[in-house]
């Protein structure tokens, strides 16, 4: 199974636009402006430049698609984003205050590479350090549920589905989402409803994790 498929995110980097909200005020409540944030998954920086318009500075991202980067970089040169490849993220232990992974686990439908990403993102996390999640839950309407029924027919995982223009995303059992995310002590866990980069509405998350010194 394809799980990132680049090819697409690349094909689309011009023309998406991304959807899901920003906690802004709940972050600057945990997150101090001089923090060094990075956002895992960044697309073309849209997150990053709210946060530069809130008041932070030390922004990175980093992403998959090369394309993304690129407009990224084009449009925002005062964020530093880079494109990262593999499953090892491109930093030392301990080197951020802050990390984001907004709508980023949907595009990674498999279990052990989603963890495999939250393990690195401990890693790189300082002690304290907070990680702020958004991301989709499984949801209850029939043309969900009719993609869910053939997703795993073909990958053998609720909740995952393909889209026409040919890329595998995945909604998530809150459940599910809990286990995974038990490395991080959970300070704050929201259900919300997200638009969808497609137009559509989705059950979803707010998350804020930190990375306590017991683990």
């Amino acid at each position: 199974m394809d799980t990132h498929n680049p090819g697409y995110w690349n094909r689309v980097a011009d023309e998406k636009e991304f959807t899901t909200s920003l906690a802004g005020e709940r972050f600057r409540q945990l997150v101090p402006q001089e923090a060094k944030i990075l956002d895992v998954g960044c697309g073309y920086g849209r997150t990053l430049q709210e946060l530069h318009s809130l008041g932070y500075s030390c922004l990175y991202g980093v992403d998959f698609a090369e394309k993304m980067i690129e407009r990224g970089r084009k449009n925002l040169p005062f964020l530093s984003l880079q494109v990262a490849l593999g499953q090892k993220l491109p930093f030392p232990e301990e080197s951020f205050d802050a990390v984001l992974l907004l709508a980023v686990l949907t595009c990674i439908p498999d279990n052990h590479e989603q963890e495999k990403l939250l393990q690195e993102i401990y890693r790189i996390l300082k002690p304290g350090g907070i990680l702020y999640i958004n991301d989709f839950l499984l949801n209850e309407d029939a043309r969900n549920r009719q993609r869910y029924h053939e997703g795993v027919k073909k990958y053998g995982i609720y909740g995952l589905f393909e889209l026409p223009e040919g890329v595998v995303l995945r909604h998530h059992e809150e459940n599910y989402l809990r286990e995974i995310l038990a490395l991080f002590h959970t300070l704050e866990w929201e259900n919300v409803v997200f638009s969808t980069m497609n137009g559509h509405l989705s059950q979803g998350i707010s998350y804020f994790g930190q990375k306590t010194p017991q683990h």
